[in-house]
């Protein structure tokens, strides 16, 4: 391993990697960014000739900052009304350099929202496996466990990620020529196009943070969820605009109302219907997305 270059380099090539575990972990991307702020500091102040892997150490601190304030967040989310969804990244004409790096590992809203049944330290120990490839003995050095109960913890961590998470594997050209689809039938308020591109058990999941509205418990149901963008036609009609987006890495849309952003959407498909879809609403988590 070469040598540890000057204090900033090390910090400024490692970032994507740092704020995709540290987003991955929080799903808020003002909480990462502290992290990584709190990271740095740290690593300004530290004796960086006695460091052998620059990427270890920074590695180690973000990911037990994050499971730190993971910890503390998880309190506040148990207190949240309705669904909590995470904080979209949204690429509307370019890619943001933090969606540039890693975006090959999953970092969909589906997946996110998935991650939210794990604990802080399982959350972390199955994402630095899984998403980041670390071996088993590195993520017990960077959590400070056994390699044994790292082990365990991905184990028990997988065992729940499959048995919920969505089995399709989707092109992603395929994905975003049903989402136009889908996009066209709810713009121009076509009820039965709308119904035909959703599967029989569809779900809507819709987070607003107590501060619009929103599915407290969410929409299961094909007919369920064509009522929800027929009636919101039906109300706004020539109002309600959408937009093609890349969201979380994968293809979204973005609700306007009167010109103002509304609310972000991504959906789960099996290559053929919709399957879940996931509107984040409130506008604390719209705020970033530039329009």
């Amino acid at each position: 391993m070469s040598p540890i270059a000057a204090p900033t380099e090390p910090f400024r090539s490692l970032r994507p990697r740092l704020f995709g575990i540290a987003y991955r972990m929080l799903g808020v991307r003002a909480d990462a960014e502290d992290v990584l702020q709190d990271a740095w500091l740290r690593w300004s102040a530290a004796e960086h000739a006695a460091l052998q892997s620059a990427e270890a150490w920074l590695v180690t601190v973000v990911t037990r900052l994050a499971i730190d304030r993971l910890r503390a967040a998880k309190t506040e989310r148990e207190a949240y009304i309705g669904w909590w969804l995470p904080e979209p990244i949204v690429e509307v004409d370019e890619r943001t350099p933090e969606t540039a790096a890693e975006l090959a590992s999953d970092l969909s809203v589906a997946f996110l929202h998935m991650l939210e049944r794990l604990g802080p330290e399982e959350r972390a120990a199955f994402l630095l496996r899984q998403v980041f490839d670390y071996d088993y003995g590195e993520i017990a050095a960077i959590m400070d466990k056994s390699e044994a109960a790292v082990r365990q913890m991905v184990h028990r961590a997988q065992e729940r990620v499959r048995a919920e998470r969505p089995r399709f594997e989707v092109p992603r050209e395929t994905h975003r020529q049903l989402l136009e689809k889908f996009m066209r039938a709810a713009q121009s308020g076509q009820r039965e196009a709308i119904r035909a591109l959703l599967a029989e058990n569809a779900e809507a999941i819709g987070d607003g943070g107590g501060k619009v509205a929103s599915v407290l418990t969410g929409l299961h149901g094909a007919e369920r969820v064509t009522n929800l963008y027929w009636a919101n036609h039906l109300n706004l009609g020539d109002r309600l605009t959408y937009r093609m987006a890349t969201i979380n890495g994968e293809p979204g849309l973005l609700r306007y109302v009167d010109g103002q952003l509304e609310s972000a959407q991504t959906m789960v498909t099996d290559g053929e219907r919709i399957v879940s879809i996931y509107v984040v609403r409130n506008p604390d988590k719209l705020a970033n997305i530039g329009t």
